[in-house]
């Protein structure tokens, strides 16, 4: 199933399957908490891998002309000038 936008048709499905990077980092850490009531003292080794990857993502550039937003807005700009 898909929405639409106007005369567009967006399929959702198409966009859910981008990676997403730190995710594995970020569940290990959340599951970690969970099992330590909230403790974070205990899961030291998994909240410094999450530091480290989100670090290392902070780095890069989004390329803008890829995500969905860039698109509907410039479709968006195109259709009511």
């Amino acid at each position: 199933m898909g929405r639409k936008a106007g005369a567009l048709y967006i399929n959702p499905k198409k966009f859910g399957a981008v990676a997403k990077p730190c995710m594995p980092e970020m569940v290990a850490f959340l599951n970690c908490l969970a099992l330590n009531k909230q403790n974070d003292d205990k899961c030291l080794r998994q909240k410094d891998l999450l530091v480290a990857c989100t670090q290392t993502q902070k780095g890069r550039p989004k390329n803008a002309a890829k995500t969905i937003n860039y698109h509907l807005q410039r479709l968006g700009r195109d259709k009511y000038i």
